[in-house]
């Protein structure tokens, strides 16, 4: 079966599941966020086969999200966030705050964020590049932009 290209859809939503759609590449990119850059290291933590961590890591290099550099004679290679791979880590950085909300449990969240500006631990909070005021969907009017498909 065909998968549907979304990087062509005149929308911004589509086209950033095209780049991380499907459900390897954000574990791949919280993986190597975190400080796990090597093959072997994303391997054993994510359980993934070789076949498809390579494909996903190949996805998101092509993708401009990783970048490729060796580090060894072989040669081997680990894997850096590109600036707009790091950029997408705050993108999973909101989608860990809706699962600790929802999903964590008793035990609450896995993970826990330390602000380096206060040293405080926080969360992310989405706000108004232009007031500061408290962003949520139904704070908006999503309107036609210019790469908007008539």
């Amino acid at each position: 079966m065909q998968r549907t290209d979304f990087g062509k859809m005149a929308c911004s939503i589509a086209r950033t599941l095209d780049v991380i759609g499907e459900p390897w590449s954000p574990l791949v990119l919280r993986d190597v966020w975190v400080g796990l850059t090597r093959f072997e290291q994303l391997q054993a933590d994510l359980g993934i086969s070789r076949k498809v961590l390579t494909e996903r890591l190949n996805h998101l290099v092509d993708q401009g999200v990783l970048e490729r550099r060796p580090y060894d004679r072989r040669p081997r290679y680990e894997y850096v966030l590109t600036e707009k791979g790091a950029e997408l880590v705050d993108l999973l950085m909101v989608m860990a705050g809706w699962g600790d909300k929802w999903l964590a449990g008793e035990a609450g969240p896995p993970v826990l964020y330390r602000h380096h500006a206060c040293g405080e631990i926080s969360r992310v909070d989405l706000r108004c590049a232009h007031c500061g005021e408290p962003m949520h969907a139904n704070d908006v009017d999503p309107l036609p932009g210019p790469g908007a498909a008539v």
